[in-house]
């Protein structure tokens, strides 16, 4: 006979007061720490249908057959695990927020620790070959993929944002370089040790193993935190205690806007520097058979693209070339030039123009000449 657990939220979620890692709740990779599940603070951690969520009524069926099933209330299959006739005699949910599905000799058939939506939990792993992103939900209750995402790629740990203007995802962070040159990250598990004897604070870390490089892992400590009863969050992008600036945040200054020094300081106009306030927009969009004749630009002196600390952009080439790339390219809604490298760079979308002191390099935003 089959278990089945009738479901009344629009998506069957994990709970657990576990520390983790997350790009969903804070979308610039934040870690969470507490001793003690701390009254009144949850997180959701994991989600079965991503992008599929059922109805009131819909049920979790554990079958005859070792197959975990999730079907809408009308029968249609939202999510499954896929193991039918795989041997296995149960499930559990582990105390680390693992869901498993394992055979008579204990060994995990299925777990929910390889299959990360936004969230890593202390002992779960990016795998070469196996998971190696995190994706952001739209927001906490909108169970779509979102635009932010975090993980590892060769020799480095990245962050990515991509929105429905991009037809593909923007670098906004990367590490430095693991390896030494040489070989890739086999793996990269998250996990936690107590601090103290007392363990009253704990040390949340990324353990990496290289591969084709002799000898290689090293672990990197990011938190120390769970002082007590109050739980403690470290973020990557963060003006007090972050490591890097929250200017590199494609979304810092909303649609548009010049950041410095973590804040956003004025909305570029053609007009000017205005005052930035969270109205501030690019230009409408011109149409892609407007000609371009119809096609103008209006420079911002001292900004970077977010992407810009990543991508060199192409060239040399001259202003002008650079300025023709982006008026043939419907996506292009702004360029940026380095005068001294001769580098052009065309952006899909704009959000946080970074301020730099080199005036040399220049933003062009597309606007109707009209």
């Amino acid at each position: 006979m089959s278990n089945t657990l009738q479901t009344t939220a629009p998506c069957p979620l994990i709970p657990s007061h576990s520390p983790f890692v997350s790009t969903t709740r804070l979308p610039m990779s934040s870690c969470w720490a507490s001793e003690w599940a701390t009254e009144g603070l949850s997180r959701w951690v994991w989600d079965a249908n991503r992008a599929k969520p059922v109805r009131e009524n819909a049920t979790l069926t554990f079958r005859n057959d070792g197959n975990l099933v999730l079907a809408d209330v009308d029968g249609t299959v939202a999510w499954e695990t896929g193991t039918a006739n795989e041997g296995v005699v149960g499930l559990d949910l582990l105390p680390n927020g693992n869901l498993v599905l394992y055979d008579k000799n204990g060994k995990f058939i299925w777990q929910s620790f390889d299959h990360p939506t936004d969230t890593l939990l202390v002992g779960q792993a990016f795998r070469a070959g196996g998971p190696t992103w995190l994706i952001s939900r739209s927001s906490n209750l909108d169970p779509f993929n979102g635009p932010y995402r975090f993980g590892m790629e060769k020799r480095y740990l990245a962050m990515y944002y991509q929105s429905k203007l991009s037809l593909k995802p923007l670098i906004y962070y990367k590490s430095d370089e693991f390896g030494n040159g040489k070989g890739f990250l086999a793996n990269m598990v998250f996990n936690c040790a107590p601090e103290t004897d007392e363990a009253y604070a704990f040390e949340l870390r990324f353990g990496f193993d290289m591969k084709n490089s002799p000898r290689y892992t090293l672990t990197r400590n990011m938190l120390i935190g769970g002082h007590g009863r109050s739980p403690s969050t470290y973020i990557l992008f963060d003006r007090d205690n972050g490591r890097e600036s929250e200017c590199q945040l494609p979304r810092r200054c909303g649609m548009l806007g010049v950041c410095e020094d973590d804040q956003c300081v004025a909305c570029p106009r053609a007009q000017g520097l205005l005052g930035w306030s969270k109205t501030c927009a690019p230009p409408m969009p011109l149409p892609c058979n407007g000609g371009a004749a119809n096609v103008g630009y209006y420079k911002v002196v001292g900004v970077e693209h977010f992407t810009s600390a990543y991508v060199a952009g192409d060239g040399p080439m001259k202003v002008v070339e650079c300025r023709d790339k982006c008026t043939k390219d419907c996506k292009c809604v702004g360029f940026f030039y380095k005068e001294e490298s001769s580098k052009c760079l065309l952006a899909p979308e704009l959000g946080t123009l970074v301020k730099v002191s080199n005036s040399s390099h220049v933003g062009y935003i597309k606007m109707s000449s009209k």
